[in-house]
């Protein structure tokens, strides 16, 4: 049999390497400790707060509607007169009077029956919860922006170690096949594959140190720090489950508890209570007055000259009945009744959009946690198929290439079994997110998940209304079966015959 020298396995290097890659950084920050510093720090969840803060103080001024209005005044006039006397002939004398008013006065306004300003008085307050329902949408889509920005760097860095990885595995399968080629056991083809998948390799690498320097920027831009270093998935990686495992139950949580839902319901009531105001053009309004006043002359008037002080003390009830308005109330409830189907429509496309947005994500989780199971079993069968073309490399019944590609094949595996757990992960937030019941507690147990804070049990998050319990459905997995050696193959050595053998005519034609 021709003599092929045993490749090594993957050498010490390749492990140190991983080691150093994998290694948990001392000031690594966890998921927590970077959305703590992006809600202080993003520019929309900023925004969403202070326009929620300005939601707040808007609708708190439909109440100065239905409260007294008090208000005070005071003045100080001069007045110049030139009184001219008449006589019988029509001639008579100027005589000049100057002399000044001062007033004072409080006055308040009490609205009685004025049923416009209840219902601005009512809207206010739909409004204040419309505003908490804003804030709380921004809140769920900043975790889940900064978990995504997370899991980003994450699987850039696992992408890169992987590339890496690869790199020191090609390369050692280069060297062995320039060691082959040159004690002729091999032909340059062998150098030559190992020598293109090397370089393809290399751009990989490249490709992928600037992939992790763009996902760093864009997580050290949403969270205000320069240098985030995110900490990995703790070792062995438990990922959270998702209870109850039902598709409906999700959904009619979805339809109770969702902001979106919440804001479109909040509108429609909003849009009632302005055909309500529309209607009040037609009702009577009764306001009462109070009121004190002092006015004081003290040169005199223009008809005296002696100095006066005038107290009067006021209270009293003012009645108004619109009669006519030119059309312009039954034509405005005419377009608030219109408003307000629109505002139902709305409310009944939110509940659609999000039952779908619920079920979506509730199937894309549970197929990512198949594909979890799947890449699981692919992992292990990959690592079995690379074990057995490299043995059968060294007996010679593989080739160079054959290696080459199951160390693609099983790199490959790796790098998308990582992102199927940064999948599932993001997708346990992104479902709470879909049915509007995402909280800090939820990330919480997300950030269980990380190496700092161990990995005991899989984590449970929050707390679901129970409901029947459906089996879930898992692939199989696939059993794997160790390489079987291949034994050498020797054929025998050919003989050659002494005399020629006639050849043996079966069925020779009849003449």
């Amino acid at each position: 049999m021709p003599f092929r020298p045993r490749l090594l396995p993957l050498s010490a290097a390749l492990a140190s390497l991983f080691a150093t890659l994998l290694a948990l950084p001392a000031q690594g920050q966890t998921l927590n400790e970077l959305y703590d510093s992006a809600r202080g720090f993003d520019a929309t969840y900023q925004g969403a707060r202070a326009q929620y803060d300005a939601s707040v103080a808007r609708a708190a001024q439909a109440k100065a509607g239905i409260l007294p209005a008090v208000g005070l005044t005071a003045g100080a006039t001069r007045n110049n007169l030139d009184i001219d006397t008449l006589t019988g002939t029509g001639r008579g004398t100027t005589t000049p009077r100057d002399f000044t008013t001062q007033n004072i006065g409080v006055n308040a306004t009490q609205p009685l029956y004025r049923p416009a300003n209840w219902a601005t008085y009512e809207q206010g307050k739909r409004q204040a919860e419309i505003a908490q329902a804003v804030l709380t949408i921004a809140e769920q889509d900043l975790i889940v922006r900064v978990s995504q920005a997370y899991f980003d760097v994450l699987a850039s860095q696992d992408s890169l170690t992987l590339v890496r990885a690869q790199k020191v595995a090609v390369a050692e399968q280069l060297a062995s096949a320039k060691r082959n080629f040159e004690v002729g056991t091999s032909t340059i083809t062998d150098t030559r594959e190992a020598q293109a998948r090397y370089d393809l390799v290399i751009a990989q690498e490249i490709a992928a140190e600037n992939d992790l320097q763009v996902k760093k920027v864009v997580l050290d831009q949403l969270v205000g720090r320069p240098g985030s270093v995110p900490v990995p998935l703790a070792q062995p990686v438990v990922l959270p489950t998702a209870m109850p495992a039902n598709i409906e139950a999700w959904v009619a949580q979805a339809d109770e508890a969702h902001p979106a839902i919440r804001q479109a319901q909040l509108g429609l009531d909003v849009a009632g209570l302005e055909t309500r105001k529309a209607e009040a053009g037609h009702k009577p309004t009764l306001d009462a007055n109070l009121g004190y006043n002092i006015t004081r002359n003290p040169d005199g008037t223009s008809t005296s000259t002696v100095g006066t002080r005038i107290n009067a003390a006021s209270v009293g009830v003012v009645f108004n009945l619109p009669l006519f308005a030119g059309f312009a109330t039954e034509n405005r409830i005419k377009e608030t009744l219109a408003l307000e189907e629109q505002s139902r429509s709305v409310l009944e496309g939110t509940r659609r959009s999000v039952a779908q947005a619920t079920r979506a994500a509730y199937l894309g989780l549970v197929s990512g946690a198949g594909q979890v199971k799947a890449l699981e079993a692919a992992e292990a069968s990959s690592q079995s198929a690379l074990d057995a073309n490299r043995l059968g490399y060294q007996v010679g019944v593989r080739i160079n290439i054959d290696v080459l590609n199951s160390q693609s094949q099983l790199f490959q595996t790796k790098r998308d079994l990582a992102q199927a757990r940064y999948n599932v992960l993001l997708g346990n937030l992104k479902l709470r997110q879909a049915n509007g019941t995402l909280t800090v507690d939820d990330m919480n147990a997300i950030n269980a998940t990380l190496a700092k804070n161990g990995s005991a049990a899989a984590p449970s998050l929050g707390e679901q209304p129970q409901t029947a319990p459906s089996v879930p459905v898992t692939p199989p997995r696939i059993p794997v079966v160790p390489p079987v050696p291949v034994p050498p193959f020797n054929p025998p050595a050919p003989t050659m015959p002494t005399a020629p053998v006639p050849p043996v005519i079966l069925n020779p034609p009849v003449r």
